[in-house]
């Protein structure tokens, strides 16, 4: 990575992210037992949410802080039975919107890590 950009400006930025999740959220409403998870009847805002946050992560604006405070990740998903299953699945719709990105061999395997650990820190539900 070049020492002048950031993640998400080697990577396309803010349309390289909107693409990563809407692809994303496409699997997630076709998958009943994780769109379970998502209480609202919309996607869209889980969406907006998610966006926000990973732009932020990687060096993008700073909208997610600015509008809902520090991310706090396991603590804003506790209320939701995260199981292994369930982490299994997002990742499976995540790893396709990933492929579907086309990015370099290593831009690919810098952000897949980094939402391999997420996922798998998200648990909090055995079973």
């Amino acid at each position: 990575m070049s020492q002048d950009l950031t993640f998400y400006e080697q990577v396309g930025g803010h349309d390289t992210f909107v693409r990563l999740v809407h692809t994303f959220y496409e699997g997630v409403a076709t998958d009943v037992p994780l769109r379970a998870l998502y209480p609202d009847a919309d996607l869209a805002a889980a969406e907006q949410r998610l966006l926000m946050f990973l732009e932020q992560y990687w060096g993008g604006p700073t909208t997610y802080s600015q509008q809902r405070g520090h991310p706090r990740l396991r603590l804003r998903h506790q209320p939701y039975p995260v199981t292994l299953d369930m982490r299994d699945r997002w990742l499976k719709h995540m790893r396709e919107a990933v492929s579907s990105l086309r990015l370099s061999p290593a831009d690919e395997a810098t952000l897949w890590d980094y939402l391999e650990r997420a996922a798998h820190s998200m648990v909090n539900t055995p079973g």
